[in-house]
């Protein structure tokens, strides 16, 4: 459906830092040394909530990363974090100093007596910022493969008590974000079909006899058995109390090529239950 404004500018900034996330995280596949990586944790203490974007812990120390995934040309000044065009945003360090305080309540709370050492990570390659402070924990993008070797260079032996803390923080994991604001939305408001795997264009078409699904945008083949699952999950997830049944699969897919296709997709791979006009999928 079409976002406002607000709403596309939360979902790029979502998408970007989700982006940056993956990009760091393949950095650290990287990592030779005996650790642990845990990513994107929202934790509570103390009543507040606190989310850490990458966790790594080591014998005797856990790194703390708050990953920012910002292009173009930035500048620091007076502890004050700016865009070239002197925009000021958020300074990071505050948001770092932030998790990295709850952090080490929440490992005291757990009887866990571990130094943290927490930095920012600008992980794009185009991101550059003017008057970087020596003093203030930022990795900038040309720093970060001496990141990795830093790393690798400590010794590291994880014992048990490391990985039942790694347990513990994954099991304090709160997997739905109490402020997180969705779009409201409705049935009739978004748009029905069957979008493409990989470029997700809605301009797609279905042959019968092939069984295959085009996509005329970028022109990615794929079985319309493949597609109508992943376009039913996706309805799964927005409408979670609604029953899948042949109407609603078929209206939802749209350009399905028959219901009697939708029904042997959903009696393959889903559970029938009921019969007749009352029937349904699960």
């Amino acid at each position: 459906m079409a976002l406002s404004k607000t709403d596309q500018q939360n979902y790029y900034n979502l998408s970007k830092g989700y982006e940056g996330e993956q990009l760091f995280d393949a950095l650290l596949h990287n990592l030779e040394c005996d650790c642990l990586v845990l990513n994107d944790l929202l934790l509570l203490v103390n009543n507040q909530t606190f989310q850490v974007d990458t966790l790594l812990i080591m014998n005797n120390r856990i790194h703390l990363f708050e990953i920012k995934n910002y292009t173009g040309d930035f500048y620091f000044e007076s502890n004050q974090f700016f865009r070239k065009d002197r925009f000021e945003i958020s300074n990071p360090l505050t948001q770092l100093q932030r998790t990295e305080s709850l952090l080490r309540q929440w490992l005291i709370k757990f009887n866990y007596s571990i130094p943290i050492q927490a930095s920012v990570i600008f992980i794009n390659p185009g991101f550059t910022l003017y008057n970087a402070p020596l003093d203030k924990p930022f990795i900038l993008p040309t720093q970060l493969n001496l990141l990795i070797k830093k790393l690798n260079s400590q010794q590291s032996i994880l014992n048990k008590r490391y990985k039942n803390l790694a347990e513990k923080l994954v099991n304090q994991h709160i997997s739905e974000h109490p402020l997180q604001q969705m779009p409201s939305y409705e049935y009739h408001q978004l748009q029905k079909g069957l979008k493409c795997g990989i470029c997700e264009s809605f301009s797609t078409s279905t042959t019968r006899y092939s069984g295959n699904v085009t996509c005329l945008n970028c022109g990615n083949i794929e079985k319309i058995e493949t597609a109508v699952l992943r376009t039913l999950q996706e309805f799964r997830i927005l409408f979670p109390l609604e029953k899948i049944t042949t109407n609603k699969s078929y209206e939802w897919c749209n350009i399905a090529p028959s219901k009697k296709t939708m029904q042997r997709i959903l009696g393959k791979h889903f559970k029938k239950i009921g019969t007749k006009r009352w029937s349904y999928y699960s």
